[in-house]
C-alpha cells in the first residue's frame, strides 16, 4: 500500500512515522518527502482492521492534517509514465548508466537486439554497439551529442547518442546518463560526413547464419585484403555484387571509386567505350573509360563470361600489362586498378566450347568465391526475410509486420530459384497486401508450378547428378507445402517413408 501524509514542516514528525510502522511489524519499503509538506510511504498490504487503526494513530501524530491511500509514489508513476512513453516510440531507446550499462530499453530496442528484457538490462553498451567506445564517450568533461551511422542485422541506423545533465545543490550540471536512440535509414539517405566503420562496413549488410553462407564470407574477407583478380561465381540473384561491394570497402582501396561494367546490357563498340574510353574526335568530346576513372579502385565486370572475343583480347592484355588505349588513340594509359569479375556460366566450360578464351580465364581466375544458391542454405532465409521486412517498413512507412504461425517454415521449405532476389521481391509484393499487421501465407505469392523455373539456363549448369538434385529438391520442396509430413508425402509420391525422409533430411526441407 502506498500512503500520502499531508502535514506541517515540524522537526521529528517523520521519525513519529517510522516508530508507528515499527510498533506494528510493518516492513517500510520506500519513503519520498515532498518539500511542500507531504510524505509518502511504500508499505506491504495489511489487513483492514490494521489498516483503519493506522490511519488513525497518523492522524492524532501532530501536525499531521490528513493521511490517504494513494496507487502510486510519485517516483513510481513517474517511472511508469516514462516507460508508456518510451514504448510508443517506434524507433528504438535505451537508457546507459555512467559505468556505460544498459538501464532501460523499450520493445522495439528489444526487437532489434533480439534479446529479453532480462537478458539486456545491465548488457554493456560496448559489446552491443562495439563501433562507438562509450566508456571514452563518457569520461569525457563536457559530453556533447554525438550521431553515428552503424549497422545491426544488416541494416543502416543512425545512432544518436545524447547526454542526460541534472543540477547538483551546487547549481551545477553533472553528467547523470546518457539516452540512446536508434533511426533506421536507407543507405542512400545517410549524410556523406558521418562516421563510417572502416574495412568492416560493406560485410556488415551481408546477413546469413549458416555454415556455408559464414565460410564464404570468411573466405571472402581474407581475399578482399589482396589486389589479385577475383572471380566471384553463383547462380543469377545470389547478391554477387554484394559481396564484390564488400570486398571493396574492406580493401585499402575503399576510399577510391568502384565501378561496375554490365559485359551483357550494351553492343560491343559501346562496351568498349565505356570500358577503356575514346579519344576526342570532331564531333565528340574524348571520354574517360570506367578503368581510367576507377584509377585506385575497383573495376567490377558484371557476367564477365558474356564478353565478346574482342573485348576478351583487350581486357587480356590490360590484365597483363595494366596499360590500356582509348578507342581511337595510340596514347597508352596504365591505370592502378584491382578487377573483380562475376559470372552465373560456368566459365571451364565455355573455355573448352571456344566461347571465353583461356588464357584470360586463368588471368582473372587467380582468386575464386562461389556463392551457394539459397535452395543450399536454408536456414539463412529467415534473417533474410527479417531484413527485407525491416527494411520495406522503413521504405513504405508501415510499421514492422508480425508473421502468422508457420510463415517462416513456408518460405524455409521453398526452393528459390531466384534466390535472394527472388525472395526479396516477394517479401515487397507481400508487404503491399498486408492487413491487420500480420504477414500470412496467403500474402505470400509463388508461381504455382515451378516446372519452369527448374529449366532456366542457370538450373542447368553443371554435372546431371547436380542437375537432378536440383530438380528433385525443388519438387520435393513444392509438395511437402501440401503434404507436410513424411508419410503423407511418400504416399503421394509412391515410395518409402524412409526413403523421403532421407530425402527431406539431405536438402533440409521440413522442421529439422
Amino acid at each position: 500500500m502506498r500512503l500520502q501524509v499531508f502535514c506541517e514542516d515540524r522537526l521529528g514528525l517523520t521519525r513519529e512515522l517510522l516508530d508507528i510502522l515499527a510498533r506494528r511489524n510493518i516492513d517500510l519499503r520506500g519513503i519520498e518527502i515532498d518539500q511542500v509538506g507531504i510524505i509518502y510511504l511504500n508499505c506491504p498490504e495489511v489487513e483492514f482492521e490494521e489498516f483503519r487503526q493506522l490511519m488513525s494513530e497518523i492522524r492524532l501524530i501532530s501536525g499531521v492534517t490528513d493521511v490517504r491511500k494513494i496507487q502510486f509514489l510519485p517516483a513510481e508513476r513517474e517511472h511508469r509514465e516514462l516507460r508508456a512513453l518510451l514504448e510508443t516510440l517506434s524507433d528504438p531507446v535505451l537508457s546507459v548508466s555512467l559505468n556505460g550499462k544498459v538501464d532501460l530499453a523499450n520493445k522495439a530496442a528489444l526487437r532489434l537486439i533480439g534479446n529479453d528484457e532480462e537478458g539486456l538490462i545491465g548488457e554493456s553498451t560496448n559489446v552491443i554497439f562495439p563501433e562507438f567506445n562509450f566508456s571514452h564517450w563518457l569520461e569525457r568533461d563536457n559530453a556533447s551529442q554525438v550521431c553515428r551511422q552503424i549497422v545491426i542485422a544488416g541494416i543502416d541506423y543512425l545512432m544518436e547518442v545524447m547526454p542526460v545533465y541534472i543540477t547538483d545543490s551546487e547549481n551545477k550540471n553533472v553528467l547523470a546518463s546518457a539516452v540512446i536512440q536508434l533511426k533506421q535509414v536507407a543507405m542512400n539517405q545517410l549524410p556523406t560526413k558521418l562516421y563510417r566503420t572502416p574495412g568492416e562496413h560493406g560485410f556488415d549488410h551481408l546477413v546469413g547464419q549458416s555454415s556455408k553462407f559464414r565460410s564464404l564470407v570468411n573466405q571472402a574477407k581474407k581475399f578482399a585484403l589482396l589486389d589479385a583478380p577475383l572471380l566471384i561465381q553463383g547462380e543469377t540473384g545470389t547478391g554477387k555484387e554484394m559481396l564484390a561491394k564488400a570486398c571493396h570497402q574492406r580493401s585499402h582501396r575503399a576510399e577510391k571509386p568502384f565501378l561496375l561494367v554490365n559485359c551483357v546490357s550494351m553492343p560491343d563498340d559501346a562496351a568498349e567505350t565505356e570500358l577503356f574510353g575514346c579519344a576526342p574526335t570532331e564531333g565528340r568530346e574524348g571520354k574517360k573509360g570506367q578503368l581510367e576513372q576507377a584509377d585506385g579502385g575497383t573495376v567490377f565486370l558484371y557476367e564477365v563470361g558474356e564478353m565478346s572475343q574482342h573485348l576478351q583480347i583487350k581486357l587480356l592484355r590490360f590484365m597483363r600489362d595494366g596499360a590500356f588505349r582509348r578507342v581511337g588513340e595510340e596514347h597508352e594509359i596504365k591505370v592502378d586498378v584491382r578487377v573483380i569479375c562475376s559470372t552465373q556460366k560456368n566459365l571451364s566450360e565455355r573455355v573448352a566450347a571456344g566461347q571465353f578464351r583461356e588464357d584470360l580465364y586463368y588471368r582473372l581466375n587467380v582468386l575464386s568465391l562461389t556463392v551457394p544458391p539459397l535452395r543450399e542454405r536454408p536456414s539463412d532465409v529467415q534473417p533474410l526475410t527479417e531484413l527485407f521486412l525491416n527494411q520495406f517498413s522503413a521504405e513504405l512507412g508501415q510499421e514492422r509486420p508480425l508473421m502468422q504461425q508457420g510463415v517462416s517454415d513456408f518460405l524455409t521449405q521453398y526452393s528459390w530459384p531466384g534466390n535472394v532476389r527472388q525472395l526479396r521481391n516477394v517479401l515487397f509484393r507481400a508487404m503491399t497486401q498486408i492487413e491487420d499487421g500480420c504477414l500470412t501465407k496467403e500474402d505470400i505469392q509463388l508461381p504455382e508450378t515451378e516446372q519452369t523455373a527448374f529449366l532456366t539456363e542457370e538450373s542447368m549448369d553443371g554435372s546431371l547428378d547436380e542437375i537432378m538434385k536440383r530438380y528433385e529438391s525443388g519438387i520435393l520442396s513444392n509438395l511437402y507445402r501440401s503434404y507436410p509430413s513424411t508419410r503423407k508425402l511418400a504416399k503421394r509420391l509412391d515410395v518409402s517413408h524412409t526413403a523421403i525422409a532421407n530425402k527431406l533430411r539431405e536438402y533440409s526441407i521440413g522442421k529439422k
